[in-house]
């Protein structure tokens, strides 16, 4: 490579976007461009922004897909408000992402994509291009990518299509020489991509590639260079890892460390898909997927494999947590381990099912007939899925009760830096199984937790009926109204006992003082920077983070009383306000979006402040 220009200039982190229509390659130099990133020991968090709609027409609004990049050396908990780089690969995606750019930054333009008919599709009624304005306030380089690569590859027999097929290397490689990526892993990608089968497109990408880098070493071209600062990190194996990886790495993890089988019983849907993409390539780790016909059939499926003696979990997504909801009432009611994960999605209905929300919050809580509590935890970010999801199913097995699982598409498609675990230090979630022998009462309790006794059917001694009809304790079918009542109330407490064996709520700064800020999932990361710049200020700022739903923490009623202001930030319209407000009597203010997107920092630290 040749020598970096002497204006290199270095930045604590930065924020990159690149957009362009469905087929341009977006998600895939994006995800390279973070691979590069954690190569270089970079704290990045990514967030893929798809377009809803299967296949939009090429060159629409509605087709924009995007990629964002955050990476640095600290405090890169989010993708990063507004991007310090666009890149853009037709009118479409200049018009609809233009807005996520700071002031200054750093714009690409493929000019070559702005022909009449593409303006036209973008509802440009004159160029952009053309307007001076767009210099004034960002840093312009205009490239014609199209006919750049063109150029790069003309000497390949490749079909024109083919070769512009190659312009999404090209933009990367450009950015690959500003903001100082190595270039050699994406190449050994590529080759290990396309060398076997398709050669010549293996050729084609690296040339555009480098070509791309070319013309940001030209001196003929004012183009800005960055270099980030190094971070220092702990030692150990690292890995870049999406939400829905680390929940099914976690979910794996949980059913070894619980001696039992991994069922899930699974129907595909927007943006849970991938879990059961995971877990089917881990059938060494005794873990069975089935593809079920509906979301009713694979519940069903992780209920069985629960009363025969495996983890039973099933994935969804809010629509497919409602055809779930009776079946999961038989989990309550059997009082069955369960795991239901639910990577929330923005509705009602279909909504938009590649955009993110919050809002399945109380349909966990209340989505069943009659009276049926579930414990509910939620996880922070991508990698915290893992953790969660371990945690999720050692619930589910001590105290024998469904456990929904809240994720979200942020989380679920996002990435970041994950340190690979020890085995050592994953905890044991097995329980004691029943001695042969032992009298067997299907619905005798420990004291202690309330859970009832699990046996393994088709063992002598050990036959029993469960089912959705209410049973007495000893397993008979029963219409006795005090034996109901009891037996609601029994279910009810041993969920509420779950808050004797998790951790009391922590907090970031004071445990009183002018504003506590809750919140809870994936907000995880915008609230914490934005409570840290606030408390940077000076500010009577506090903040604690919620991974169990419920029950609640223990302490979180007092410690809220403690403060003169509750505040919870949340992707919905202020559904854990409600609760909150219900559980304690506390005046909690809410900060809603439903905007499909994370929370901004920026917007985070306005809200709060009106509290100050």
């Amino acid at each position: 490579m040749a020598k970096q220009k002497s204006n290199l200039m270095e930045k604590d982190s930065v924020v990159v976007r690149f957009a362009g229509d469905s087929g341009d390659g977006m998600q895939t130099v994006g995800e390279l461009f973070a691979d590069a990133s954690a190569l270089l020991g970079d704290a990045i968090v990514t967030f893929p922004d798809y377009p809803s709609e299967i296949r939009a027409p090429a060159g629409s609004l509605p087709g924009v897909s995007g990629f964002q990049v955050h990476f640095g050396c600290a405090s890169v908990m989010t993708p990063g408000d507004k991007a310090d780089a666009l890149v853009v690969m037709n009118p479409a995606a200049l018009k609809v992402n233009l807005r996520e750019l700071e002031p200054k930054g750093l714009l690409i333009i493929n000019t070559g994509a702005f022909t009449p008919a593409n303006l036209k599709k973008a509802a440009y009624e004159t160029n952009p291009l053309d307007d001076p304005a767009l210099d004034d306030e960002y840093c312009v380089l205009r490239v014609n990518i199209d006919a750049l690569t063109e150029e790069a590859l003309k000497d390949l027999p490749l079909k024109p299509a083919l070769r512009a097929r190659c312009k999404n290397f090209l933009a990367l490689g450009i950015t690959y020489w500003v903001y100082s990526r190595p270039m050699e892993m994406t190449l050994d990608w590529i080759e290990t991509k396309w060398r076997k089968n398709l050669p010549m497109m293996a050729d084609a990408n690296s040339m555009a590639l480098k070509a791309g880098y070319i013309i940001g070493e030209n001196k003929d071209i004012s183009l800005p260079q960055y270099t980030v600062h190094r971070r220092i990190l702990e030692d150990g194996i690292y890995r870049k890892i999406t939400g829905n990886e680390a929940t099914a790495l976690g979910l794996i993890a949980a059913a070894e460390n619980s001696w039992r089988d991994l069922v899930l019983g699974s129907y595909p849907i927007t943006p849970a898909t991938s879990i059961l993409e995971t877990l089917a390539k881990h059938r060494n780790f005794n873990v069975k997927t089935v593809q079920a016909e509906d979301e009713i059939a694979a519940i069903g499926v992780a209920i069985g494999a629960s009363f025969a003696g495996a983890l039973g979990v099933t994935t969804t997504s809010g629509p497919g947590l409602c055809l779930k909801s009776e079946a999961l009432g038989l989990a309550v009611i059997t009082e069955l381990p369960l795991v239901v994960v639910n990577v929330q999605r923005a509705g009602p209905s279909t909504g938009l099912p590649t955009k993110t929300e919050q809002s399945d919050l109380l349909q966990a809580f209340y989505g069943r007939n009659g009276e049926s509590p579930v414990a509910i935890i939620a996880a922070a970010s991508p990698s915290d899925c893992f953790d969660c999801a371990i945690e999720a199913a050692r619930i589910a097995l001590k105290y024998r009760t469904p456990v929904v699982m809240l994720t979200d598409t942020y989380l679920a498609n996002g990435s970041e830096p994950w340190k690979v675990p020890s085995v050592t230090d994953i905890p044991d979630i097995s329980i004691e199984p029943i001695k042969h022998g032992e009298k067997y009462v299907p619905y005798q309790r420990d004291p202690k937790t309330l859970a009832r006794r699990l046996a393994v059917p088709g063992r002598p001694g050990f036959e029993h009926r469960i089912g959705g009809l209410e049973k007495t304790e000893t397993g008979l079918v029963s219409y006795d109204a005090e034996n109901h009542d009891k037996m609601c109330r029994l279910r009810a407490e041993k969920v509420a006992r779950i808050a004797n064996d998790i951790p009391p709520a922590s907090v970031l700064g004071e445990k009183s003082g002018k504003v506590l800020v809750i919140g809870w999932g994936s907000t995880c990361g915008a609230i914490t920077m934005a409570v840290e710049r606030l408390r940077g200020e000076g500010q009577s700022v506090s903040y604690a983070h919620l991974r169990h739903l419920n029950p609640l923490p223990r302490n979180l009623g007092e410690l809220m009383k403690t403060f003169e202001h509750v505040v919870v930030p949340e992707l919905n319209l202020g559904q854990l306000s409600k609760i909150l407000r219900m559980e304690y009597l506390v005046d909690v203010k809410s900060i809603n979006k439903v905007h499909g997107r994370m929370f901004q920092i920026s917007d985070l630290v306005d809200s709060i402040k009106k509290y100050l």
